[in-house]
């Protein structure tokens, strides 16, 4: 029991900011290009309490951590309200506001790492340990949620990444799939489709950070 209360914790900090500051980055970009709808929501904040869904960032990663011996996480806030046909370039801008969110999950994995690389280059002491714990799950949570995100399914941003790319039939014939994203995802997650995607991509990642950074792989 112990050391269940350790690791969630430990873990606490870096699941709360990767979840909550996803999506505040898909706020701070939107209203740069015009929509204040998060804005005028009170969302556009770095406080986790506006941000924080009792099952997405409370319930989920901590039974995933109980269930999981803490091997894995995964979790999401209330989404960032976002109209996008209040954008000045909708189509254009849509893909900002959608690589925002990975975005910040990628900035927060590197200062996670720039942590970890820290605590192994400095003396020994009764923190180091813990500290490196957290560092360690602060880069695994954030590149997690980044390329579950880049997946190309609506609505993930990956998927609205997409529909600003694609010419404008295309993109509107994919939009359409929108309402069947959650379901497709729960389908490739079932089918282990998903781990076996992400798994190799997720391991490359881990690989060049702890290149960039030399730390232990």
């Amino acid at each position: 029991m112990n050391t269940l209360i350790q690791t969630l914790a430990i873990a606490a900090l870096p699941v709360i900011f990767a979840i909550t500051l996803h999506e505040a980055a898909h706020g701070y970009v939107a209203r740069h290009f015009g929509d204040l709808t998060a804005w005028q929501a009170g969302r556009i904040s770095l406080n986790p309490l506006r941000h924080i869904d009792l099952i997405g960032t409370i319930v989920v990663p901590v039974s995933i951590l109980l269930l999981t011996a803490g091997s894995f996480l995964f979790g999401w806030a209330k989404p960032v309200p976002v109209d996008f046909g209040r954008l000045r370039n909708p189509k254009k801008d849509m893909f900002w506001v959608a690589a925002a969110g990975p975005g910040a999950n990628l900035f927060m994995a590197l200062l996670w790492a720039g942590v970890l690389k820290f605590v192994e280059a400095a003396p020994d002491n009764v923190y180091s340990l813990p500290m490196a714990r957290m560092a360690d799950i602060g880069i695994d949570i954030n590149l997690v949620l980044m390329a579950l995100n880049l997946l190309p399914i609506p609505p993930l941003d990956g998927g609205r990444i997409a529909v600003s790319l694609l010419p404008h039939r295309l993109a509107w014939n994919f939009a359409r799939l929108e309402p069947w994203g959650f379901p497709i995802l729960l389908l490739l997650l079932f089918t282990g489709v998903l781990g076996a995607v992400l798994g190799p991509v997720l391991g490359t990642l881990r690989y060049l950070m702890a290149v960039i950074f030399n730390f232990q792989y």
